[in-house]
């Protein structure tokens, strides 16, 4: 019995187990599934319809019913209208409402010339000039919206122009100054001038009122017609009879060696392109030909006829040593200007001049000689030695220059225009 106890006891069905917790995790994570996929088809059935919707044609209403709806008050949108109604209607201009407009605002004046002008004036003891023409500046380029400087370079001047020259720089900022330790000339001043400016076209007139700031925009005009290089023309002049007359002489002389036919070189009013001043290398007495100099580098020149003014301060620093300078700062200007780079073709010419004619002359005491003459008491054979010597020196010397100007070529000695290299 007992034993038949225990079989049934074996055969009896058990109850449902229990789920454990990673069971109840996993049935609810799927659950949450099926709800979030059914939530996302019902939205995207609900998207279609209002779709469809949206996009379906409007039917027209009857005529009574729209009679008979109430008007909205709502003002009307014209940009909510039927855009094939908005095309299709015409346009008339006369039909239009006239809308109220603003006036518009008056022009501001605007600078006549957008590039920046830099003034260079050199100076020497002109301490009762300096002020008036710090104002007729000032008026001058009024019309330039403050698009200016003007840089002032005292050469060593022995009165009170560097003091004030301090007073106006501190009362206008576009004023500047240099002040040499002692006088080293013209040039010097205009060099270091060139080095300090800014601007990109550059005007040089004098301190002594004599030159008329009011030229500085005619000669601005005429850098605008395309050329490097204006100067000013004194075409009336109110200087002494000497400084007068022997500037025409001078002009004359360096206009045929040259072949600029401008008639003032030395005038202090002329207007400058940059490119023109940061080559140009001034020294010595060379201010006086910077028309010559610039046009050898290949810039263009021309001239302008300026107002001249008599002088109201001080004295002219004109002396009789500058006659001889400016003739002996011409033919370096030659020199420079030609045979910089070919010293043989002058040097060369000369020497083999000076040797042809001293191998004739005593070629033709050779033949007297032959013929039975004394030549012993001759000065003729000590001229034929003499210009054969002349000339083998001359000949040695431009060898010698093109020899240096050889070892020091250098591509920088070049100004390129314009280039265009890559295709």
């Amino acid at each position: 019995m007992s034993e038949t106890t225990e079989t049934q006891g074996q055969d009896k069905p058990q109850g449902p187990r229990k789920p454990n917790r990673e069971q109840m995790i996993q049935r609810r994570r799927f659950r949450m599934k099926q709800q979030r996929l059914q939530a996302d088809k019902s939205q995207q059935e609900v998207q279609a319809t209002q779709n469809k919707q949206d996009n379906a044609p409007v039917e027209p209403k009857p005529v009574e019913q729209r009679i008979n709806e109430p008007r909205s008050s709502e003002p009307r949108n014209p940009e909510n209208r039927n855009p094939e109604t908005r095309n299709s209607a015409p346009r008339n201009p006369e039909q239009r409402r006239p809308q109220t407009r603003r006036p518009a605002p008056p022009p501001q004046r605007q600078a006549q010339n957008n590039d920046r002008i830099s003034i260079v004036v050199p100076l020497y003891n002109e301490e009762e000039s300096l002020r008036p023409l710090a104002e007729a500046i000032k008026k001058a380029m009024g019309n330039y919206n403050n698009n200016y400087e003007v840089i002032f370079v005292d050469d060593g001047s022995t009165d009170r122009s560097a003091v004030i020259l301090k007073e106006l720089c501190r009362e206008e900022r576009r004023f500047k100054f240099i002040s040499f330790q002692k006088n080293y000339g013209k040039s010097a001043a205009l060099h270091v001038g060139f080095q300090a400016v800014a601007g990109d076209l550059v005007v040089t007139m004098d301190a002594d009122l004599q030159d008329d700031p009011n030229e500085i925009p005619n000669l601005i005009r005429r850098l605008k017609d395309g050329y490097d290089l204006v100067s000013g023309w004194k075409k009336v002049r109110y200087d002494p009879f000497i400084k007068k007359y022997s500037s025409r002489f001078f002009n004359k002389i360096t206009g045929m060696m040259s072949g600029i036919k401008i008639h003032d070189f030395n005038c202090g009013l002329k207007a400058y392109k940059r490119p023109v001043v940061k080559s140009l290398n001034v020294y010595g007495e060379m201010h006086r030909y910077l028309p010559v100099l610039a046009k050898w580098q290949g810039f263009s020149v021309t001239e302008v006829v300026v107002k001249h003014h008599p002088r109201k301060f001080g004295k002219t620093k004109f002396g009789i040593s500058r006659f001889f300078k400016g003739f002996v700062d011409l033919l370096t200007v030659m020199f420079v200007t030609r045979y910089i780079k070919r010293p043989m073709h002058l040097f060369g010419f000369f020497g083999a001049l000076a040797f042809l004619l001293g191998f004739i002359v005593n070629g033709y005491l050779s033949i007297e000689w032959f013929m039975g003459k004394q030549l012993s008491n001759r000065p003729m054979l000590f001229l034929g030695i003499l210009l054969i010597i002349v000339g083998v020196q001359f000949f040695s010397t431009g060898l010698l220059g093109e020899m240096i100007v050889h070892t020091q070529q250098d591509n920088k000695e070049y100004r390129i225009k314009d280039k265009q290299l890559k295709v």
